[in-house]
């Protein structure tokens, strides 16, 4: 798999943009984490890296929409 990531520059930089994006989303979950004190927007980090950044990212917002209301 690894080997696969690299085999170009246009899935290597893929695999680069997609990491960047999971780290960042990442942090941002924590900060809002942190800002809350609500646990459960800590739940939307496990599909960022289990199926995949859209993924988490649209999982992130619903919980947090349902929490602002």
């Amino acid at each position: 798999m690894i080997e696969a990531w690299n085999s170009n520059s246009a899935s290597s930089g893929l695999v680069w943009d997609l990491t960047i994006a999971a780290v960042v989303l990442t942090f941002w979950i924590l900060k809002e984490y942190l800002d809350s004190r609500k646990w459960i927007l800590l739940i939307s980090i496990l599909p960022i890296f289990c199926i995949g950044v859209s993924c988490g990212l649209s999982f992130f917002l619903l919980i947090r929409s349902f929490i602002k209301k």
